[in-house]
């Protein structure tokens, strides 16, 4: 990223080898980077530092390790959330370093591509859901736009820790797709009221957690789709008529955030320990079959502008991965 802008000023460059700068820390040789929403963000706000390279989420085989490392060795393939917020170097490289503690053993069964989309929509579905609204078996919760990337996640951990699930989607195709998740109720956004669905599906009662990973007018009509005394997670910033605010108030509601960069902005080591035992958690139950990550979207690192146009456009289902070669 060359400066703050279009997704034309994401340039393919060359630059050194990173270093390592410290003892604890391996150097990884990418395979796949993960391309999220808030990459696009910040490339479009700028960045502390010029030039950078973007991209939280990657995949690869460590390539060399510091003396002090004692979790992995040459050879191991890792997968992990780490760097592109502009202090720390990302993965839309072919090598990057990273704290021994971050780094989580790749799961045989997933691909390198797969690898590199799921770590930062899988640590903010559980953040949101295990954490926030501490969603417990059979509890009811609503998942706004199931399809997408942290969606389709979402979906299948609340399916995990025993919830009922309805989502909203637009269209047959991603109805099918979240149907084939585990969703218990299907709500098309686009042909019936998602407040009146959810209520209808809960007895009048309204869900006891809604998702959040929309914003807007979605978050603001959210309150009424929840019961009294139910929670309403949300990823954006929000900002709502006074009106939609006294119901969650009269319902005696409660609002929480989920921004899972925070650990990485503020350097806060055991909370990123934390995460990285968030990704270990995701490992055991892809290995039982119990969890899948859609990867809908491949390109080479050469085309990561390519990438971001094709995420600015929105609507796009499960994730879209930038698959690293030597040359590309």
């Amino acid at each position: 990223m060359t400066a703050a802008g279009g997704p034309e000023v994401l340039q393919l460059a060359d630059i050194p080898v990173p270093e390592l700068p410290s003892p604890s820390h391996l150097r990884v040789k990418l395979c796949a980077a993960g391309v999220n929403p808030v990459d696009t963000k910040l490339r479009k706000g700028g960045v502390p530092v010029l030039p950078a390279v973007l991209g939280c989420d990657g995949a690869g085989v460590v390539e060399s390790v510091g003396a002090s490392v004692t979790r992995f060795q040459p050879g191991d393939e890792v997968f992990f959330f780490n760097g592109g917020i502009g202090t720390e170097q990302g993965n839309y490289a072919e090598y990057t370093v990273i704290h021994e503690d971050y780094a989580a053993a790749k799961p045989q069964r997933l691909s390198m591509n797969a690898a590199a989309a799921l770590p930062l929509v899988w640590i903010t579905a559980w953040e949101s859901l295990h954490d926030r609204a501490q969603l417990k078996a059979g509890e009811s919760v609503l998942i706004h736009a199931a399809a997408g990337g942290v969606g389709h996640v979402a979906v299948q951990l609340a399916k995990h820790l025993g919830a009922r699930v309805a989502v909203t989607v637009s269209g047959p195709d991603k109805a099918a797709f979240a149907k084939a998740l585990g969703a218990d109720r299907l709500i098309d956004y686009k042909a019936e009221d998602f407040v009146t669905a959810a209520l209808d599906w809960t007895d009048g009662q309204g869900v006891d957690v809604v998702f959040d990973t929309v914003g807007g007018e979605t978050f603001c009509r959210s309150f009424g789709a929840a019961k009294v005394y139910g929670k309403v997670v949300t990823l954006l910033q929000t900002a709502c008529e006074a009106g939609d605010l006294k119901t969650a108030r009269s319902r005696n509601q409660s609002i929480h955030y989920e921004l899972m960069l925070t650990p990485l902005q503020l350097d806060m080591h055991s909370a990123r320990v934390n995460q990285r035992k968030m990704l270990e958690a995701a490992s055991g139950l892809i290995e039982g079959g119990k969890l899948n990550i859609r990867v809908n979207q491949v390109l080479p690192l050469n085309q990561a502008e390519a990438a971001h146009r094709l995420i600015e456009g929105g609507h796009m289902s499960g994730k879209a991965v930038l698959e690293i070669a030597p040359g590309s």
